[in-house]
């Protein structure tokens, strides 16, 4: 499977509907009590992109789209209305937004990523397609205007010379989430449509 570098029209995909799925295994004893086991380290983005079609000309954006990633085959770039920044959604992207590492003297690289929650178990996301231009990079409270890349393919930041030790590494990014189609087949009511009924097109984030 390859992946596309490039974003699922965004007039549409802000109309869709979709969030974050997880997977817990629960087991109920014969008392009542519960056993949960969360059987996904990670949560799973899933959207329903038929959502946010309001013509035919959507639909046709869609259906090419669509023949291009050759049905589930190809991932490619999709943004998430509630969640593309490292900040919440009506903030400014700022250099210190999230700490994504700490230097020691000798590691270059670093992993873009956001963190969710505070204090009693926070989640921290791997952040794999900022979006070109966006990221901001800062290092101890200073922003860093040189002496660094970030690889929007991979979301992976590298310094040309190692951060020094103990010095928190932070950045500040918007980012788009790695998906791909959920089904082989786009059943279009063409009739229907007109009436307003929404046709069925699921989305399923992908490890990158």
């Amino acid at each position: 499977m390859a992946f596309h570098e490039t974003r699922f029209p965004t007039g549409i995909s802000l109309g869709s509907r979709g969030g974050p799925r997880r997977k817990t295994i629960i087991a109920t004893s014969g008392t009542g009590y519960e056993a949960r086991n969360a059987q996904w380290a990670d949560s799973r983005r899933e959207y329903n992109a038929g959502y946010g079609i309001k013509s035919l000309d959507d639909l046709h954006r869609v259906t090419e789209f669509f023949e291009e990633r050759l049905g589930r085959l190809h991932g490619f770039r999709w943004k998430d209305k509630l969640d593309w920044k490292s900040i919440h959604p009506s903030g400014t992207v700022a250099f210190d937004d999230q700490t994504i590492g700490t230097g020691d003297g000798v590691d270059t690289t670093f992993q873009l990523s956001k963190v969710y929650g505070s204090t009693i178990n926070p989640y921290t996301r791997n952040i794999t397609k900022p979006v070109l231009g966006t990221v901001l990079v800062g290092i101890n409270g200073t922003e860093q205007t040189t002496g660094w890349t970030v690889d929007t393919v991979t979301g992976i930041v590298t310094f040309s010379v190692a951060p020094p030790d103990t010095h928190p590494i932070t950045a500040g990014f918007e980012f788009d989430v790695p998906v791909r189609f959920d089904t082989d087949f786009l059943e279009i009511d063409h009739a229907a449509f007109d009436a307003g009924v929404m046709t069925d097109i699921p989305i399923l984030e992908v490890r990158i």
